[in-house]
């Protein structure tokens, strides 16, 4: 117990003197030193050098050992995979981006090559899912400086959840060589590390109560509005996932001027399905929108800038977005009474105070609960920064795991 207080205490400080390390533990002089020297042993924490200016001599500074574990994480969107390492600490060590097309023009034999006799094949043919990820770890790890088995875990971030009874991957149509039962197998196998598969929006809401406006926030609702839609329900502190894992996908949610789409998940992604709240605000929803009103623009972050310094018609398309937006947040704020939610996406993002403002005057009377409304503050990718937080978490229970 010592020890893992002591590993948390180097993580959470940074480099400390075995004064200091004692008296943020509750620990006597001796008992740090043997502590100390238990932990540098098993090569867990080394000294990083003196603190000065300090009367009498000067007193070692010990950290975390950042090679004692190194994790992976990664996010999945329908162009392709982002992967980054990171060690023990969480300093990100190596970075790489494998588009999905770019993986069209690698041969069975290429791929076969990194993970021969590892993974399930399907009619000879590697599922292109483990070939992809496979790449884009190992450009991560060649970036890092490590190489194959330096990993200690590996969390996959992507759309849709993994239905926890069968094993597969549901609400990702759009992700179609990712639909295997053995999917998380799989990628153990070939990665040879511990494989976790999330779901996007709950590791983004990871990364807000980490670093993000949710700090000190237990019972909140993160809503992602991008090209889908998306929500994490983090009640006590923890995600709220469902019988199937797909608590929180309320793009399909039935609305008035968005009725239920038939046939399932898949029927509901395609681009002609006609209804669910993403319908409504979703990215292509936005272009469509602020076309409507004379504003032409390719992306929903373009169409929002320019709605913004668009006086009459782009008030007229932020305000008819802030009313659609609120239709489907006020159904979730009614069954989950949030004390947060928090606008996470392109298209929160896009509209900005502006959007926020109007989306707030838009609950004003509403006979439901009144949550604190707030943009999301997580800078660089959310689901990248919330699989390494998983990942680093899971890492340090086993190697810190001392007895």
């Amino acid at each position: 117990m010592n020890d893992r207080t002591a590993l948390e205490l180097l993580v959470a400080h940074g480099p400390l003197t075995r004064t200091r390390l004692g008296e943020l533990a509750g620990l006597s002089k001796p008992t740090a030193s043997q502590l100390l020297g238990r932990l540098e042993a098993a090569g867990l924490v080394r000294v990083t050098g003196t603190a000065t200016g300090r009367p009498g001599p000067n007193a070692r500074l010990y950290e975390i050992n950042p090679a004692a574990a190194h994790v992976a994480a990664l996010a999945v969107d329908h162009a392709g995979v982002t992967a980054a390492v990171a060690d023990i600490t969480g300093a990100v060590l190596g970075e790489h981006r494998v588009s999905a097309a770019a993986t069209d023009a690698a041969t069975d034999a290429d791929v076969r090559g990194r993970t021969a006799g590892i993974i399930t094949e399907t009619a000879g043919i590697i599922t292109e899912a483990v070939g992809i990820v496979t790449e884009a770890v190992d450009g991560a790890l060649a970036a890092a400086g490590l190489g194959n088995g330096d990993l200690h875990q590996a969390v996959i971030g992507m759309p849709g959840a993994l239905d926890p009874r069968s094993g597969e991957l549901r609400y990702a149509p759009h992700l179609p060589g990712w639909q295997s039962r053995t999917l998380r197998d799989d990628l153990a196998a070939a990665l040879g590390t511990p494989v976790v598969i999330e779901n996007d929006v709950n590791l983004a809401a990871v990364a807000e109560q980490h670093l993000g406006t949710a700090q000190d926030v237990d019972d909140f609702v993160l809503v992602r509005v991008d090209e889908g839609i998306g929500a994490a329900v983090v009640l006590g502190g923890r995600p709220l996932r469902g019988a199937t894992g797909g608590a929180g996908e309320i793009g399909y949610m039935p609305l008035p001027g968005a009725p239920p789409a038939r046939g399932g998940p898949a029927a509901a992604a395609r681009p002609d399905a006609g209804g669910g709240f993403q319908k409504l605000v979703g990215s292509p929803a936005v272009v469509e929108l602020a076309r409507d009103h004379g504003i032409a623009a390719p992306t929903a972050a373009k169409a929002l800038a320019q709605a913004l310094h668009t006086p009459g018609a782009g008030d007229a398309v932020l305000t008819e977005l802030a009313r659609r937006l609120v239709s489907g947040l006020a159904a979730v704020v009614a069954v989950v009474d949030p004390e947060l939610v928090v606008l996470s996406g392109e298209v929160p993002q896009a509209g900005g105070k502006r959007l926020l403002e109007l989306v707030e005057a838009e609950f004003t009377g509403l006979a439901l609960p009144r949550p604190r409304l707030r943009l999301s503050t997580v800078a660089g990718s959310p689901i990248l920064i919330g699989a390494l937080r998983t990942a680093l978490a899971a890492a340090r229970d086993a190697v810190f795991d001392t007895a």
